[in-house]
């Protein structure tokens, strides 16, 4: 690699002629330039290094043109940053962060990417230099003979038993269903409709608003029924269901509310 100094030009300040066929990028190029010259990455001179990259590139041919847009995009970076740092700064500003912080991560993160690539390129090249393309490990061989499984049924069925016999026992639910007597139905309706002349059937099972309660409530409407002790209307299917004493007539029971 050619690197030397511009004739003419102070010591240390010198712009270096590079070539640039061996680098990747400008992140490359300007890496190149920052550890070539000891320079820390935390405190980059801006001016001076974007005078190298700029004379680095000045000489790039036609047959580099697809990669001039990224060399010339980061001399463009480089420019901003150093015209940023020459602003002048006044007196009680709010200190701004460094402009040289943001191109300090993408060297530190280029460095360690390369520094992997180069790791792996090295142990790509030891491999292939001690062992030929295709080479496979051989399996270690066998330190012991493999043995059959033998077993027999009644074992098979002895350890079948002892898995069953670890089960914990089922846990036992007994539900107890409290008996509804219909003759005490029979007997709340016969005095509610002592009370009142008629009533609607969803009030008689209300208070307790269960299934069993209501068909229990419902055989002995119809047990007073048969008996001729009430009556029961329904206007229309699904509609309200009425009970009615039976000695009072339809007239009557029309003209009535609850």
């Amino acid at each position: 690699m050619d690197l030397t100094t511009a004739p003419g030009a102070p010591p240390g300040e010198g712009v270096f002629v590079v070539e640039l066929e061996p680098f990747q990028g400008p992140l490359d190029l300007l890496l190149h330039l920052i550890r070539e010259q000891d320079i820390n990455i935390f405190d980059i001179p801006i001016a001076r290094i974007t005078e190298q990259f700029l004379a680095a590139i000045e000489g790039m041919g036609a047959e580099r043109l697809e990669d001039a847009g990224s060399f010339l995009e980061m001399a463009a970076t480089l420019l901003r940053i150093k015209l940023q740092m020459l602003l002048p700064r006044h007196e009680g500003e709010e200190e701004e962060e460094d402009p040289r912080a943001e191109l300090v991560r993408r060297l530190l993160e280029y460095e360690q990417i390369r520094e992997v690539a180069l790791r792996l390129s090295a142990a790509e090249a030891d491999r292939a230099r001690r062992y030929g393309k295709g080479y496979i490990e051989p399996r270690p061989e066998r330190t012991a003979e493999e043995q059959p499984l033998e077993v027999t049924w009644a074992e098979v069925h002895a350890a079948a038993l002892t898995l069953e016999g670890r089960r914990p026992p089922p846990t036992e639910h007994r539900l107890t269903a409290r008996p509804v007597s219909i003759d005490e139905k029979i007997k709340l309706i016969i005095e509610t409709l002592a009370r009142v002349a008629r009533i609607e059937f969803r009030r008689l099972i209300k208070p307790w608003g269960s299934r069993l309660h209501a068909v229990a409530t419902l055989l002995a409407g119809l047990e007073l029924v048969r008996r001729h002790a009430i009556a029961m209307r329904q206007s229309q299917p699904f509609a309200e269901l009425w009970l009615y004493r039976r000695e009072e007539s339809a007239d009557q029971r029309e003209g009535k509310d609850v």
